[in-house]
């Protein structure tokens, strides 16, 4: 497989991946724009915007537009991030026509009816109870916040009930405008798809998208600290966090690599010590998340809040023992796995299609997966120590606890030793 790539004179790429054994298309237009965009009145609106495109065009309104694809066995969806939102299908190759059309059209002909707005912030609503419902969710809210404060990074990506009440048809269509130009458009295809067939109708379809680059978010500024919500519940949710690396940074990978030797599986440091050895928890994992200018780096933990304290010290125990003594079998053990994970994207049209469409972003090519795999050979066993090393150095810890008031002070302060090993 081989991914063919195309720059229309708008500035906006086409990628496609043809899989001949498949009768199925996945294909979608990726924006180069979410919740990181959003100004300080708008926060939430790239979310509702992505809802608000199914709910109507100038053709077709919220029923002809899931009927149609579904008469044809398809099925359409989105996501919003903080630095990107995508809009999908997936069909059979000889449907693509209609889902490219269908997609093209509640991009540019959404209507934004008034009506369909208050039926859809209500939803939204309801979308934000739930996540207020569930503390992993919440305790990653504070989380992000602390280490991002007062920026659009470190703001939930569904916004508040305050925001989303406050939007109009008016402020769609601004946002839209602002943000969905052709430069930072990704239309990706994969499976049973014709090359010269999406570049053609996606060149007709599209052409009124605007052609002037967009204007960037706005630099993250890192932070740290402390943030805790006290709540009557059976376990306390911990996240203890660093600023990590841009994917655009070259210890990426040694990132990537130490993080999941850290607590990437059951295999890890931390499942191994802290949930099989000690049983202070159930779900305990670590995390890199990459954005465009920085990285957060964390790690998570709910458990009896009596263990909170203990759970912490080991954490850290368990972090800075990783930075110093990663050996080459684990390295080796935790590469196999995250090739592995790439390997299967090839399995899955739709994954293939987002890994195409979020690579031409990133690094404005796709990666080929040799590259990708030579490069997580190259790590070394000193690369990913260095990586450890220099994540802990970075500064300030971010520590967000949620749950019974007991132990979570105390695991706050536990996780301030990380500053002043790093001093």
């Amino acid at each position: 497989m081989s991914a063919r790539v195309e720059k229309l004179e708008s500035g906006l790429t086409v990628v496609t991946d043809r899989m001949d054994h498949l009768r199925t298309a996945s294909l979608g237009i990726w924006i180069g724009a979410g919740s990181r965009n959003e100004e300080a009145h708008e926060h939430g609106i790239a979310h509702l915007l992505e809802h608000m495109a199914f709910k109507g065009t100038a053709r077709r309104n919220a029923r002809q537009i899931v009927e149609e694809i579904e008469n044809a066995g398809g099925d359409l969806n989105a996501s919003t991030g903080l630095e990107n939102t995508g809009y999908y299908a997936r069909v059979l190759g000889e449907d693509m026509p209609l889902a490219l059309d269908i997609l093209s059209d509640i991009l540019t002909g959404s209507t934004f009816d008034a009506q369909e707005l208050a039926r859809e912030q209500g939803v939204i609503l309801q979308e934000i109870g739930a996540a207020n419902d569930t503390p992993d969710d919440i305790v990653f809210d504070l989380f992000q916040a602390r280490a991002f404060p007062d920026q659009p990074i470190g703001r939930p990506i569904l916004g508040t009930p305050e925001s989303v009440r406050s939007f109009t048809p008016a402020s769609l269509r601004d946002y839209l405008a602002k943000h969905y130009r052709a430069p930072r458009m990704i239309v990706s295809a994969v499976g049973d798809v014709d090359h010269a067939a999406v570049v053609a109708a996606i060149g007709e379809r599209l052409a009124a998208i605007p052609v002037e680059p967009s204007k960037p978010a706005l630099p993250a500024r890192y932070a740290g600290g402390r943030e805790i919500g006290v709540r009557d519940l059976e376990q306390a949710h911990i996240v203890l966090g660093l600023q990590g690396c841009s994917y655009l940074d070259p210890r990426y990978f040694a990132m990537q690599v130490f993080t999941n030797l850290l607590g990437g599986g059951a295999s890890s440091r931390l499942f191994q010590e802290v949930r099989e050895k000690r049983g202070l928890c159930y779900t305990i994992y670590a995390s890199h998340q990459p954005f465009s200018d920085t990285g957060i780096f964390s790690i998570y933990a709910g458990t009896d809040p009596n263990d909170a304290h203990d759970l912490t010290a080991v954490v850290v125990e368990e972090l800075t023992d990783a930075a110093a003594t990663a050996n080459e079998a684990e390295i080796a053990r935790v590469k196999a796995l995250i090739k592995v994970g790439l390997l299967g994207m090839l399995e899955s049209s739709s994954a293939r299609a987002d890994q195409l469409a979020r690579q031409i972003l990133a690094f404005g090519r796709p990666i080929p997966l040799d590259e990708i795999a030579a490069r997580i050979d190259a790590v070394t066993v000193e690369d990913v120590r260095a990586a450890g090393r220099q994540l802990i150095a970075t500064g300030r810890p971010t520590f967000a606890g949620l749950g019974p008031a007991r132990g979570l002070e105390s695991a706050a302060r536990i996780a301030e030793n990380l500053e002043r090993r790093a001093a």
